[in-house]
């Protein structure tokens, strides 16, 4: 990319399906204003005016429906229509162009295919899942991509959209590079005042026509979708401290939505499409750019905000104190440093313009703007008894000082009965409106639970600019300029291809809405909130809060010390080449770049927890092709797990069934001890094979346990003299590392459920995480094991698990019916250490329909995550405690303490 491209714009990704659906055009009801100059010219008149619904265009690129097949069952209703053969990017391009910034919104496709085997078809019927997703569109993966530009730069923008062929649906069409191709009846949507403006400058540069949208209209979308569709998307913000704020979808209206562009506009919203402006000031973002582009000669907006952090507004604002002599006002609750006249003491000094400082001025015009938007948005907020009230729009751009002098004057005004909030993604609120203006945009009625945020560096193979510190050519590294590689894109993708000149450098103003914080939100429509949840509103799955600096920086400590040992096996994954070692080299930096960044704001990405900061690495990993780093060491390890788990199951088929049951809880408990993740985990490699070690840990287990609620659970599974046992009817298992801890540990747990009349589902990742096994893996260790357990071997045929496996029967003992019970496997939906059972696969959210029986095992699902958690069913917990912090932390315990606790249905 040209440095002219890279300088001028920041761009940001949110990741979506890009389906296609039926929207109703008259369920629409939209209160608006249709003068697209109010927000910049300022409040001309109170009243509110009445607009139409939303005009939904119908130009599209092509659908290929070859092919085409319905998912699940043909009788049901609207029924899943996948579309094997689709290859075009079913493209959007939507701008909104102000008078001081443009935002443009596009969207790319996702490549991702849906993975339909045997076993999991099988799955599915027994489970009884016909169509999870229950939507008459297409599924087809994507990302919205969200960039901006200065308006006096238009022709960078256009430059952008040409280089990408956004005006022709994308890099990937087939056939925009065709001679015959042509964009003459091309419409691309757009709104603000730019959209008039500018419209033959896009038909004479682009060869595209402009379809004006309502800017009221689009902003009230683009808002209502965030709120409800992204979990940590308001937070407040007073004395540079950022807290989140969960907003219930169904509880959002009505509110006030304040967009500060160049003039300011207030908006009553009182539901999806209902709403109207009922005010709004010319004192806006224009004032302060325009005022500080005289007084200081500023050269841009940032640069301008930037001063602003270096400012003292006491040398020319007049004080309270400078007219009581440096004394309170306390009659009437005025303290010496509030600011009685903005600009005032360039009235009694004998200065120049010259004699000012440019941040002194920067810093009271931010001051005098924001107070008083803040001091309208309340009294509007108090005349129509809203208690939200909801700022966005390029004049905040996350800066710290801007929101905290809102806030204050918010809760000045209102004696602190009211608070102001903020959108992670403000600024760009009309651009997505415009986007959503489409008739086949894809983001009807989204849930929160289909979203999934990250949080990629720019690198390698997804085009667009880097996010974050600047990720350059790793053969650049000039002073402390993190860089990483972003690779030539391949033909067929939507990178523009070399290696992006960094348009910023770390130690300058870097904004919540800049590169680092706004993060890419995969949309995965099979996600759903975990069934068995006791309550999911207060559900949180983060043990370990990291907003406290002292325990972000412990773990951020440990996280450091395991990152050579992990590059090293990520590059020994990828055969050592140089490629690996420079994509290593690459990983290791931006993801100590993404530790820098949230030791410095740890509410940067969202409300942070272990769990978070943990999934940001596997996610870091992933984005620079490590897709799973310890795969040959998991291989190793399950086959020699394998190779004595016939001479365990002797062992405890000897066994009464109460014994047995306390040597299986000890055998989770002690083969839980192979963590690639802990350190103390790995130095122990270096002391004997892994049977050996599995051993030493089994013959140190000791009772009483740090947590022991064995004997509960022996009581339930047993009963007493005076309750009869019932058995469970469904166990799912939520099983943790590879090698002896599944082979060794769970594998036989779940053979004693199965003895007992039990149908168990073994719930595994989605994909690779340490040295977790996968769902993927497990079918393979499963068809070997039961080559030595006639048990296992039928539960496996019941459960689909043997559709494609060769199993040799060894244990030919007479068995009955009831040994038949299924044993199967689900993915999680997830590729972390950790789960966050709000966002779970639909397998799992079915499976556990008819389940009454939790059991979470492994540090990361029972301990880093769960420890708290509240289930409608009996929950068993099992864990090795490997890290000492958190053994004093969590039980009040030391490394290598053991957790089984048992918990009965709430």
């Amino acid at each position: 990319m040209s440095s002219n491209l890279t300088e001028g714009h920041q761009e940001h990704n949110i990741e979506i399906a890009g389906h296609i659906n039926n929207i109703d055009d008259t369920k629409s009801n939209h209160n608006s204003d249709t003068s697209t100059e109010r927000e910049e010219l300022g409040e001309k008149d109170m009243s509110p005016i009445a607009g139409n619904s939303i005009h939904r265009s119908s130009s599209r690129p092509q659908l290929d429906l070859s092919g085409a097949a319905i998912q699940g069952n043909f009788e049901e209703k609207d029924p899943t229509i996948l579309l094997p053969n689709q290859s075009d990017d079913i493209s959007h391009l939507a701008l909104d162009i102000g008078g001081s910034l443009i935002k443009l919104v596009y969207f790319s496709r996702h490549e991702n295919q849906p993975v339909n085997d045997s076993r999991r078809r099988i799955i599915k019927a027994r489970l009884g899942i016909t169509n999870v997703n229950r939507r008459s569109y297409p599924i087809l993966g994507g990302r919205l991509h969200f960039v901006k530009f200065e308006t006096t730069k238009i022709n960078e923008c256009l430059d952008f959209i040409y280089s990408k062929q956004l005006h022709r649906g994308g890099m990937d069409s087939r056939d925009w590079q065709s001679e015959g191709s042509n964009t003459e009846n091309t419409v691309i949507k757009a709104t603000g005042g730019g959209a008039y403006k500018f419209a033959d400058l896009f038909k004479e540069r682009l060869g595209i026509s402009i379809e004006k949208e309502d800017e009221m209209n689009c902003l009230v979308s683009g808002a209502n979708f965030l709120l409800k569709a992204i979990r940590h998307e308001a937070f407040t913000h007073m004395e540079g401290h950022k807290e989140f704020v969960q907003i219930d979808s169904n509880d959002l209206f009505p509110y006030l939505l304040v967009n500060i562009g160049s003039g300011v506009s207030m908006i009553k919203v009182d539901g999806d499409g209902t709403f109207q402006r009922v005010s709004g000031t010319n004192v806006g973002g224009g004032t302060y750019w325009g005022l500080g582009k005289l007084l200081t000669k500023c050269k841009s907006f940032d640069e301008l905000l930037e001063l602003s952090q270096r400012g003292d507004n006491s040398t020319i604002d007049m004080l309270v104190g400078d007219i009581y002599g440096g004394m309170d006002y306390s009659k009437i609750g005025l303290s010496a440093s509030t600011i009685a006249s903005s600009f005032g003491k360039a009235i009694s000094e004998n200065k120049d313009l010259e004699d000012y400082r440019p941040e002194d001025i920067s810093l009271s015009l931010l001051r005098m703007i924001s107070y008083n938007i803040g001091q309208i948005a309340y009294l509007n907020a108090l005349r129509f008894g809203l208690n939200r009230i909801f700022f966005g729009g390029f004049f905040i751009r996350g800066h710290a000082y801007t929101m905290d002098t809102i806030s204050f004057a918010v809760q000045f005004w209102s004696k602190g009965q009211a608070q102001a909030m903020f959108l992670r993604h403000e600024g760009f609120l009309g651009a997505l409106g415009a986007f959503m203006s489409y008739e086949k945009h894809g983001l009807d009625d989204l849930m929160v639970h289909h979203l999934v945020e990250r949080f990629p560096m720019g690198a390698p193979y997804i085009g667009g600019n880097v996010h974050g510190p600047p990720l350059g050519d790793l053969n650049e590294k000039k002073g402390t300029e993190i860089t990483a590689p972003v690779p030539m894109a391949p033909p067929g993708t939507t990178g523009l291809g070399g290696f992006e000149v960094p348009s910023s450098r770390g130690d300058t103003l870097r904004p919540d809405a800049s590169k680092l914080n706004v993060g890419v939100l995969h949309l995965v429509p099979s996600l759903e909130v975990f069934p068995l949840l006791a309550d999911p509103k207060t559900y949180e799955p983060n043990t370990i809060d990291l907003s406290d600096h002292g325990e972000l920086d412990y773990w951020f400590t440990v996280l450091s010390e395991h990152m050579p040992d992990l590059v090293d096996k990520a590059v020994a994954s990828e055969g050592g080449t140089d490629d690996a070692k420079r994509r290593g080299d690459a990983f290791a930096r931006a993801f100590s770049a993404h530790m820098a960044r949230l030791m410095e704001e740890p509410a940067a990405y969202g409300k942070l927890g272990l769990a978070n900061l943990l999934e940001l690495r596997e996610e870091c990993l992933r984005e620079f092709h490590f897709l799973d780093v310890y795969r040959s060491i998991k291989q190793r390890e399950n086959e020699a797990s394998l190779a004595v788990l016939q001479d365990l199951l002797m062992e405890l088929d000897s066994m009464n069934e109460e014994t047995r049951l306390l040597t299986l809880i000890e055998g989770v408990l002690a083969a839980n001890i192979f963590d690639w993740g802990s350190r103390a985990c790995v130095d122990l490699y270096h002391e004997g094979t892994i049977i050996e070690i599995y051993r030493m840990s089994r013959n140190k287990m000791q009772r009483p346990w740090r947590v022991d609620d064995f004997d509960i659970l022996k009581e339930r599974m047993f009963g007493s003299s005076e309750k009869t046992p019932r058995p469970y009817k469904r166990a799912l298992l939520f099983v943790d590392n590879s090698g002896a801890d599944i082979v060794l540990g769970m594998l036989p747990l779940a053979r004693e459920l199965l003895r007992r009349g039990t149908e168990v589902v073994l719930v595994a990742n989605s994909l690779p995480a340490l040295n977790d096994v996968t769902a993927m893996e497990l079918p393979d260790i499963v068809a070997e094991a039961a080559k030595h357990c006639d048990i296992l071997r039928r539960a496996a045929e019941a459960g689909g698990l043997l559709v494609d496996a060769m199993v040799n029967i060894q244990d030919d003992s007479p068995t009955n019916s009831s040994l038949s019970v299924p044993l199967m496997v689900v993915e999680n939906g997830c590729g972390s250490p950790c789960i966050d059972l709000r966002q779970v696969s639909s397998e799992l959210a079915a499976a556990a329909k008819d389940a009454d029986l939790v059991i979470l095992e492994g540090m990361g699902r029972a301990l880093h995550t769960n420890f708290n958690a509240k289930f409608k069913c009996d929950a068993l917990k099992l864990a090795m405690v490997k890290n000492q912090r958190l053994a004093e932390k969590l039980i009040k315990g030391n490394i290598y303490d053991c957790v089984c606790r048992f918990e009965a249905a709430s």
